[in-house]
């Protein structure tokens, strides 16, 4: 099983791909397309609007970081928490699966999964991370 070790960075690569698609398209769709109707509707679970804000603009710009793999640890881990507190106010009293009208929390457990896990293994040798400090990309040399 030694040469799928070889393929980590490839399986990085897909990881911060798939986590920062998914969080830039919610952070676009968020800040462009109906910031204030979110920014009611977080202010309707007791959150500051503000709050709404931060939220919205975490999601897109930190998927857009971890997509090119800049920042990456600092950007998963902004994307981690912006997810935690989405399943403990919107989606935790419907459960894991929830129902068609009413979303669970097992997507934002998926992708804050893997983002939790960009924050320990950071971009991999294929991120912009890498390129700008010569490494750092948490996976050892193996030899």
């Amino acid at each position: 099983m030694r040469y799928l070790d070889r393929l980590q960075p490839l399986a990085l690569l897909i990881m911060r791909l798939a986590v920062g698609t998914i969080m830039a398209v919610h952070g676009y769709h968020k800040v462009f397309g109906g910031m204030h109707h979110f920014t009611q509707w977080i202010a309707s679970m007791g959150i500051p609007p503000w709050l709404g804000y931060v939220a919205a603009f975490t999601e897109l710009l930190g998927g857009l970081l971890i997509l090119g793999g800049f920042f990456t640890r600092f950007a998963a881990l902004a994307i981690a928490i912006d997810l935690s507190v989405a399943i403990l106010k919107a989606h935790l009293h419907n459960g894991l699966m929830g129902t068609p009208d009413r979303p669970g929390y097992e997507f934002p457990l998926a992708v804050g999964t893997l983002a939790f896990a960009l924050v320990f293994f950071g971009g991999g040798p294929i991120a912009l991370d890498h390129i700008v400090r010569g490494g750092g990309s948490g996976l050892s040399k193996r030899s």
